[in-house]
């Protein structure tokens, strides 16, 4: 008796949960080869790179479904595995500045970058303001300088607010100048997809150098002070065309709370090909997309044994994720097939199949983002899975409230985040191939994947098979 007492003692003090053998022996269906099997599909050369609506992505999304349809997943959009919309491409036509026939050229002398929708030339005022924000901006473009690019953003929302039609800044540092219009300039030029037709309210930014402010106000840099002004003509052309694309939907329902719903979710889309390389995509986020192929086997495996959860799970794989979170945002905001006051949570997984130099030692970690943020009860229960199966090192880093990355917003999550759907993001970290095209299938850790995999199974079952729904505190 005494040692009874003692054991049960210890489990209270430790947090841990008996383990349920139902779930360990599924998720033992989720396997290294397994993974790699589907990657090594996924990431190749053949899919281009999954750039959204194009060809490769169209590839993937028939791999997806054709594995969902496999597995005996209902298709929930009205019989189909697809939920397709339109997005709208627009790429940049002809970006200037001019001053009577005198022109400064977009990605040759600034770096334009807007959502917003132009008429064509028009007059604007520019206003060089101050960190005090004592001039009058009200309707005109503010300018700044600056030696670096960082805190720009806060800026520019600061000038909007203070009626700002645009936002300027002028780098003094030269190689730097240089740099960005190297690193940023061709991706900024790339044709954008945007949800929904442009918006004449969207920030409109422009980085120039000392060279463009010197011309814009036609004096000297060093002359230049806060309330100079310059009147001058600017011109954004787009040229607009509607593409297609798809999110991919396998649905496996409840047994006992069918109406209620997790989301599982990743993004199958990535950058496709610039300047003539494939970039194939392997952890951003092939990764985790395989890792849903692989967690909805152990689900429907379970299911096929009578042995399925109490809740219904969707497993989707979202694209435009690289374009601005635009899958997941339409799912969200335009036509969520399954209501989302009946989302109970939403697991998303985006690279998880690297190791970061902060963890060189120790490849079984990874980062948790959000657990905390929406509900209690929602990391507790991810903490007692890790401790009761896998045993990873979760690291919270960059899910610090003041973390300069800003995770939290960068991902499919955010949209059911905002949403008040409580969530958990699994992520890598970050390494040296993000978004180039050494992001590759050999660099990735499929041992390390694996146990990932799992920490994420065995919680999505807890979360599906618990007798209450994740509250919202």
């Amino acid at each position: 008796m005494k040692k009874l007492t003692y054991a049960i003692g210890l489990v209270v003090a430790f947090g841990l949960m008996a383990q349920d053998k139902t779930a360990i022996k599924y998720a033992k269906t989720i396997t290294d080869s397994d993974l790699k099997e589907h990657l090594s599909v996924l990431a190749s050369d053949e899919y281009e790179g999954r750039e959204t609506g194009e060809k490769g992505q169209k590839m993937a999304a028939e791999y997806i479904a054709n594995h969902f349809k496999s597995l005996g997943l209902e298709a929930p959009v009205d019989g189909s595995y697809f939920q397709s919309f339109n997005l709208t491409q627009s790429a940049i036509g002809s970006v200037y500045f001019r001053k009577e026939e005198d022109k400064k050229i977009g990605f040759e002398d600034f770096i334009y970058y807007s959502k917003a929708e132009t008429m064509g030339e028009e007059y604007i005022n520019v206003v060089m303001g101050d960190d005090e924000g004592t001039q009058d901006i009200d309707g005109s473009y503010v300018a700044y300088t600056t030696d670096k690019l960082g805190g720009l953003q806060e800026r520019a929302e600061k000038a909007k607010e203070d009626g700002a039609l645009g936002f300027i800044v002028f780098l003094t540092n030269e190689d730097e100048f240089s740099s960005v219009l190297t690193r940023f300039g061709p991706y900024l030029k790339q044709a954008g997809l945007t949800l929904g037709d442009r918006d004449n309210e969207a920030d409109k930014m422009i980085i120039g150098g000392k060279e463009l402010a010197a011309w814009m106000f036609g004096k000297s840099f060093e002359e230049i002070k806060a309330g100079d002004k310059s009147e001058l003509i600017f011109n954004a052309d787009y040229l607009d065309k509607p593409v297609g694309t798809e999110n991919v939907l396998g649905f496996l329902k409840g047994s006992e709370k069918p109406d209620e719903v997790l989301v599982v979710t990743s993004h199958y889309d990535h950058v496709g090909i610039i300047n003539g390389e494939i970039h194939n995509g392997a952890d951003d986020d092939g990764s985790g997309t395989v890792t849903v192929l692989e967690i909805a086997e152990a689900f429907a495996s379970a299911a096929d044994k009578k042995k399925g959860p109490k809740r219904s799970v969707l497993f989707m794989t979202v694209t435009g994720e690289e374009k601005g979170l635009l899958g997941s945002q339409y799912y969200t905001d335009t036509d969520p097939i399954f209501p989302l006051e009946n989302t109970v949570a939403n697991l998303n997984i985006d690279m998880v199949g690297r190791v970061d130099d902060a963890h060189s030692d120790n490849s079984d970690y990874i980062y948790l983002i959000g657990s905390d943020k929406l509900s209690t009860e929602l990391h507790e229960l991810s903490e007692n899975m890790n401790k009761t199966y896998t045993k990873l090192e979760l690291d919270y880093t960059y899910n610090d409230e003041n973390d300069p990355n800003r995770f939290y917003y960068r991902s499919d999550h955010y949209n059911f985040a905002k949403n008040n759907v409580p969530i958990i993001f699994y992520f890598n970290g970050t390494h040296a191939d993000y978004h180039k095209p050494t992001d590759t299938i050999e660099k990735i850790d499929f041992a390390t994947m694996e146990k990932r995999a799992k920490l994420i199974f065995h919680t999505a079952w807890e979360i599906a098979n618990r007798e209450e729904r994740i509250k919202v505190d």
